[in-house]
């Protein structure tokens, strides 16, 4: 009893909602529509050249028809009443992929109660991919896959290549069962099928109506629902017909739920954000820094060698004696010091003049460790421990007492990253307080002055030997 009540309720509030209110009234007038006795629409077979059409209107039939029967005295006010049924699926054209109502020739059909949209249809991929197969295995001259079909069916096969075996089965099944049908019903129900899953997989640019679907905003405040598919296919079942998936039982919220969610939306909230414009100012930023040293954008000095075979740029960009342009690139981040070797030396020796070599040595060697071979792995690990970090090390760093703890505790299992935390702590010690003073001290200055008197000279040299010239 308390089963049947439960499923009585659930009954009760999808009749209430406010999509199947809307399917109610378009299905009543679907209905009339079809009423022979009642005027409806006139369905008839039309014969077009060597074949029949079966069961289908006119667009301008179904607008007269609206205009008549619902009271509508502007044709545009009907073709949109009717393009909305349309979008639905409760009608569709039998040439075109795109749901809407043309008020001329246009032949139409009427949908299959089965498809309506009030039986609640929520089809997976996979009933997709069957249906898209079952197309290929049909008459190709009429039932060939549009472009974006096809693109689908490559992407789904991708997708399902493990039980990709299975839905070409189910599709094979179906088509041996369609091929016993009458081949006009068989292309009546081809149509009507067609329609659905314009529905459900529209063509692109057209509007998904179940998208913003209403239901699926109801869904957590009832959790009987279940989802159909249209085939009936499930990970256990291969039936013909349409199954409801056996709901879970829904567990009431507690306290610690309540607690976790509370907990979670805190910090949801007390994290750290950035503003869109400060991102894209801080993005403009560094393209505009970065811009001279992309040789597609501003010519490479002295040649570009990405177009041509002139290689003296690489080899002054690797060389021993660092031009103006990478000493100004020192400055713009510690990264490009450390990955530049003359930058990284000239930073060395002035860590040295502070005492704090230890810092960049340690960074250095637990750089190495992550190229090391795994046999020797084990052995640098306790190097550097003995090195850096064991009790009266002749080079000991300052590490925080957190780094500290979870370094000894990783040593115990020595891999390539067992200095990770002591390293990012390290970095970032560098990067605040070394990495700020090596900038404005007078080693780097001097270098940078005097890359700049050099670069001026060879140019004034240049100069003079042209004019001369």
């Amino acid at each position: 009893m308390a089963q049947g009540s439960s499923d009585m309720e659930t009954t009760d509030q999808e009749e209430s909602s406010p999509n199947m209110i809307v399917y109610r009234k378009i299905e009543d007038i679907i209905t009339r529509m079809q009423d022979d006795k009642a005027g409806g629409v006139p369905i008839r077979t039309v014969k077009s050249f060597l074949s029949k059409i079966p069961s289908v209107v006119t667009g301008a039939d179904i607008v007269q028809w609206l205009m008549k029967n619902l009271s509508i005295e502007d044709p545009a006010e009907a073709i949109h009443m009717g393009s909305l049924i349309a979008a639905q699926g409760y009608i569709f054209p039998i040439s075109d992929h795109v749901l809407t109502l043309k008020d001329d020739g246009t032949f139409y059909r009427f949908q299959a109660p089965y498809f309506w949209p009030s039986n609640c249809w929520e089809p997976e991929n996979t009933d997709y991919a069957i249906y898209l197969c079952k197309r290929t295995m049909q008459n190709k001259a009429r039932l060939e896959l549009a472009d974006y079909e096809a693109e689908n069916l490559a992407r789904l096969q991708r997708a399902f290549a493990r039980k990709w075996e299975f839905i070409f089965m189910q599709a094979e099944a179906q088509v041996k069962i369609d091929r016993k049908k009458d081949k006009t019903e068989r292309k009546i129900l081809d149509s009507q099928e067609r329609a659905f899953w314009d529905v459900h997989r529209p063509v692109p640019g057209c509007v998904n109506t179940t998208e913003m679907d209403i239901r699926k905003c109801r869904r957590m405040k009832n959790p009987q629902r279940v989802k159909k598919s249209v085939y009936g296919v499930t990970e256990d079942s291969q039936s013909q017909s349409p199954v409801h998936m056996p709901s879970q039982p829904v567990r009431k919220t507690t306290k610690d739920d309540v607690r976790k969610q509370i907990t979670f939306l805190n910090v949801q909230i007390d994290r750290h954000c950035l503003k869109m414009s400060k991102v894209a100012e801080s993005l403009i930023t560094y393209s505009e820094q970065y811009l001279e040293y992309d040789p597609f954008i501003t010519p490479a000095e002295p040649s570009n060698p990405w177009i041509n075979d002139d290689t003296v740029f690489w080899d002054l960009e690797i060389s021993k004696e660092p031009s103006q342009h990478r000493v100004k690139r020192w400055g713009f981040s510690i990264d490009e010091v450390l990955k530049d070797p003359v930058g990284r030396d000239q930073f060395l020796r002035f860590l040295e003049s502070e005492f704090s070599s230890e810092n960049l040595r340690f960074w250095l060697a637990v750089q190495d460790l992550k190229k090391q071979p795994l046999q020797d792995v084990a052995t640098r690990v306790e190097d550097i421990w003995q090195e850096f970090l064991a009790p009266g090390a002749q080079s000991a760093i300052n590490l925080d007492s957190h780094s500290y703890e979870i370094t000894s505790q990783n040593v115990k299992d020595p891999g390539r990253y067992t200095y990770e935390d002591a390293q990012e702590h390290i970095y970032k010690l560098m990067k605040s307080d070394s990495y700020a003073r090596f900038l404005r001290s007078n080693a780097y200055q001097d270098l940078l002055l005097a890359k700049k008197k050099g670069k001026s000279l060879a140019g004034k040299r240049l100069t003079g030997l042209m004019q001369s010239s």
